[in-house]
């Protein structure tokens, strides 16, 4: 069964989401690793080092690793050359939200997967535009609390919608895991996502 094969090397409730949201059931097991860019590491090497990391340290803590999947992730918001990773605190995310206000930005997703000796990454670049955000729409966005813990300081699945003026890409990528490549990894390490019998649309 898929719950049994996929141990999803993240805590985080969006790509929980996503992942059920085709119909991949998960064990979860949080990587806990140096997220510190390296010099000169352009943002897609970091992103993929990252999410390398994490599905690695995860597989090493496992005695039946090589009978699971091993999934990892890793989000990076870029502007210009700049990763914007998650702020510190309310006047970072403030900082950052406006250095992303009237502007255009990227969104790396790399995702990692390894079972056995295999191992497996993909990337997934889009790119967001902002509408110009005034001060007090970054201090009450901020004081909601949904800033924190969010690569660039913004959560494009809840209220910054409303920032968002385009997105070309994958927008479950800009979320944190991006389902075309997710589900392209898996197959590839012999886990398919299929539509649950009896589903409808709109339920």
């Amino acid at each position: 069964m898929n719950q049994e094969l996929i141990v999803l090397a993240s805590a985080s409730p969006r790509r929980q989401e996503l992942l059920r949201q085709i119909n991949l059931a998960h064990e979860v097991r949080p990587a806990d690793v140096d997220e510190t860019r390296a010099p000169g590491e352009s943002p897609a090497e970091y992103a993929r080092r990252i999410a390398l990391d994490k599905a690695g340290q995860v597989a090493e803590s496992l005695d039946d690793a090589g009978a699971r999947v091993i999934l990892a992730a890793d989000t990076a918001v870029v502007l210009g050359q700049e990763v914007l990773g998650k702020p510190a605190d309310a006047d970072d995310a403030a900082a950052m939200l406006c250095r992303l206000s009237g502007r255009e930005h990227c969104v790396i997703t790399a995702v990692a997967g390894i079972r056995g000796q295999q191992s497996l990454l993909d990337l997934s670049v889009s790119k967001v535009a902002f509408r110009a955000i005034s001060e007090t729409e970054i201090e009450a966005y901020v004081a909601s609390g949904e800033s924190m813990g969010k690569a660039g300081a913004y959560a494009i699945q809840g209220f910054a919608a409303v920032f968002a003026e385009r997105l070309e890409g994958s927008y479950s990528g800009v979320m944190g895991l991006p389902l075309f490549e997710t589900a392209r990894l898996l197959a590839q390490l012999g886990v398919a996502a299929e539509p649950r019998i009896g589903s409808r649309q709109g339920e």
